[in-house]
């Protein structure tokens, strides 16, 4: 298609008009007439549009949430029924918190939850099942950030170092996607005091330096706790009361005053606990025995391969128990299930 020197289009025409001939808009060799260009140019000029709206770009690349993107309390539900198992207050606290939440048209402050429990009891699943319900690639997305006190934190000399290198990941996160979820786990080995650098993105300030953190999840795991939660569950069942009794009324204060006051729990003394900014401490229960045999099963399941019960059986009695006279509750929840399934 030859054109002269008459007829010579704008840049910008003439890609919508090759586009529009390379899609089979324009037949080739066709004469530019009037109606036949504008045909082609509003066509071009829409698939343009939808190629280069955030819709087409985000089903490729991950983009951050917008307001109207809202994550779904039905499929949070579901799976906190599939792959939590023992763990009634947890569950329920959960749900509620975060579906309040990301419901809420206008947080006051980013929502807070220190999750507080032995090993194996469920923490981890849990703040795995928030970050794939806020995205979707979960602990994958570039959105999500996980923080290991070992790995990122070592050395207890750097911790002025750690406090600036801190705020700045989650002051840049943040001021690239306001829904940014960020997990510290191993809160029992983090050094007394670091915590407290991100108090004031925790706070119920409406900007800070032009950046709004109302929209941002902080979730804590920490077996810090868990001997204080154990002595309740036994209590409970010592004096013959049900496991499903318990209400978050009879741990909460407990396990905040408990980390507060514990130099081994990351929170120690902590301003985070001193001005209400962590908005629930969510405990996990001991496993029973009946709880590491739900937790077998859906390995089992996960694996893809029929639950036989014989094997169910020949794992879970594997598992150590305590106290010792009693053998009420897994010393390791489920987290040996897999190695130990696999032996079998």
């Amino acid at each position: 298609m030859q054109l002269g020197p008459s007829r010579l289009l704008p840049p910008p025409l003439l890609l919508l008009l090759l586009l529009a001939a390379a899609l089979g808009l324009l037949p080739c060799g066709a004469a530019l007439e009037p109606i036949s260009v504008g045909i082609a140019i509003g066509a071009a000029s829409a698939l343009t549009g939808y190629l280069s709206s955030p819709r087409f770009y985000c089903a490729f690349v991950e983009c951050c949430p917008g307001e109207q993107d809202r994550p779904n309390g039905t499929a949070l539900q579901l799976n906190l029924d599939k792959k939590l198992f023992g763990q009634h207050l947890a569950k329920e606290v959960v749900l509620k918190a975060v579906t309040g939440f990301i419901n809420n048209p206008s947080p006051k402050k980013p929502l807070a939850l220190s999750l507080h429990g032995w090993a194996g009891t469920g923490k981890n699943f849990v703040s795995q099942i928030i970050a794939e319900n806020m995205h979707r690639a979960g602990l994958k997305s570039k959105y999500v950030h996980l923080f290991l006190s070992t790995l990122h934190f070592p050395h207890d000399h750097q911790v002025n170092l750690y406090k600036d290198q801190l705020q700045k990941w989650i002051r840049g996160n943040v001021s690239a996607c306001a829904k940014s979820v960020f997990i510290f786990d191993e809160m029992d080995k983090l050094h007394p005091g670091l915590i407290d650098a991100i108090k004031p993105f925790l706070d119920y300030y409406e900007q800070i330096d032009g950046i709004s953190y109302r929209r941002a999840i902080f979730i804590f795991l920490s077996n810090a706790g868990g001997d204080l939660i154990t002595k309740v569950a036994l209590d409970f069942w010592r004096n013959g009361r049900g496991r499903e009794e318990m209400q978050l009324k009879d741990l909460e204060p407990v396990l905040s005053v408990g980390v507060f006051n514990n130099k081994n729990s990351g929170l120690w003394h902590s301003s985070l606990i001193d001005r209400n900014l962590i908005d629930y401490f969510v405990p996990f229960l001991p496993l029973e025995y009946k709880h590491v045999k739900m937790c077998i099963r859906a390995e089992i399941v996960s694996r893809g391969n029929p639950v036989d019960e014989t094997v169910v059986q020949k794992v879970a009695d594997e598992m150590t128990f305590f106290p010792k006279d009693e053998r009420i509750y897994s010393d390791k929840g489920c987290k040996t299930v897999q190695t130990k399934l696999d032996f079998f």
